[in-house]
């Protein structure tokens, strides 16, 4: 029987806590920017830069002589 007065209570400190954290959280106003977060995997990628745009003209030449794969 202490064993489930020993279990509700560390479930209330936990209960309390979380509403602890949640208050100060809405509070602080860290979670603001939340809406725009939740759209960032929308956006369009940004183009490759015009350096990496052709990947075979920045490898060197791996043949030699002339020979061709």
């Amino acid at each position: 029987m202490s064993i489930l007065v020993l279990q509700i209570f560390v479930s209330l400190i936990l209960v309390a806590g979380s509403v602890v954290l949640f208050v100060h959280t809405v509070r602080a106003r860290t979670l603001e920017h939340a809406d725009r977060l939740a759209l960032a995997p929308l956006d369009e990628d940004a183009p490759p830069p015009a350096d990496a745009a052709d990947p075979a003209a920045a490898a060197p030449s791996r043949t030699q002589g002339g020979d061709s794969p």
